[in-house]
């Protein structure tokens, strides 16, 4: 299945926890709230690492997602993982595997981001295994 939205960031960050080297290691705090297919609001813990050279970054975090996709209520959990090679950049969004809770038991699938103008967008590949919902409930 397919979810498609919307989304607004609201960003802490923390101050740098090393900056030799011509390295700057950082953390961040990152609250999201999502409109469209999926309706839902969620933190994410970042760390990042930024490198003398403009465009040269990376960043790893988790992000515990609240709310209701597709008429399920639930929440699940994606870990990101994004490289910046001199401004050519990869991102990979995944469910991790058996986070998803309540009516989204079973949930896996991948995320996109796409950010123009300012807006950011989403895009979320998924599936729910039906039996998972159903095993938890019962327990």
């Amino acid at each position: 299945m397919k979810a498609q939205g919307t989304f607004t960031v609201a960003f802490d960050a923390h101050p740098p926890y090393d900056t030799s080297d011509g390295i700057t290691l950082g953390r961040s705090t990152v609250r999201k709230q999502f409109s469209g297919d999926l309706q839902a609001s969620s933190t994410v813990e970042m760390l990042s690492a930024r490198t003398a050279t403009k465009g040269s970054a990376v960043y790893v975090a988790i992000e515990r997602v609240h709310g209701t996709l597709a008429g399920r209520s639930g929440s699940f959990v994606l870990a990101h993982m994004g490289t910046m090679n001199r401004g050519a950049s990869e991102l990979i969004l995944r469910v991790v595997p058996d986070s998803g809770t309540g009516q989204l038991a079973g949930i896996s699938g991948t995320m996109t981001i796409d950010i123009q103008a300012g807006v950011h967008s989403y895009g979320f590949d998924y599936s729910v295994d039906a039996s998972a919902a159903e095993g938890q409930t019962q327990s």
